[in-house]
């Protein structure tokens, strides 16, 4: 993977979980629920009774938030250079679903080994869920179609 890639990855992974981080926002205050991953992952990090701040603890569930959203896109881009799926609207649906379900069998993984229960509706959290990351790959997906042809003219054109 050369440097082009890895920052077209990194940039359409900030762009994508930004859009699925405002899509949970949006509808954590639709529903009145707490259904924003950062604030879950940092609370889980409190659970863990690491001697850090809680300042602390918030910036690691955003970094912890982004790099999972940055290993999506990789997987996305092994998928589409070895030719798995195309980069299109019904691959963005395919790679949305089961990125939906992978998150939410990796939450409940994650509050079942951490014993932690937050006070939130577990079913309408994993449903938006799965619609945030349906949210996150269509924006990865458009972002990477884009990127790549950017791509192509700035590797014809500029060097480093």
């Amino acid at each position: 993977m050369d440097l082009y890639v890895i920052i077209q990855l990194i940039l359409i992974s900030i762009v994508a979980t930004t859009a699925m981080t405002w899509f949970s926002f949006a509808m954590s205050n639709q529903f009145q629920e707490l259904y924003k991953e950062t604030v879950l992952l940092s609370s889980i990090i409190s659970q863990l009774n690491l001697k850090i701040s809680a300042e602390s603890k918030r910036t690691w569930g955003w970094i912890i938030h982004y790099a999972i959203g940055f290993l999506f896109v990789v997987g996305y881009h092994i998928i589409w250079i070895k030719d798995v799926l195309s980069v299109s609207p019904l691959s963005a649906l395919i790679l949305g679903v089961i990125s939906g379900a992978i998150g939410i069998i990796s939450w409940m993984i994650l509050f079942n080994i951490t014993n932690h229960q937050p006070a939130i509706d577990f079913r309408g959290y994993y449903i938006q869920l799965f619609f945030a990351h349906i949210i996150f790959a269509f924006v990865a997906t458009l972002l990477y179609h884009i990127t790549l042809m950017l791509l192509i003219v700035t590797k014809a054109y500029v060097t480093f």
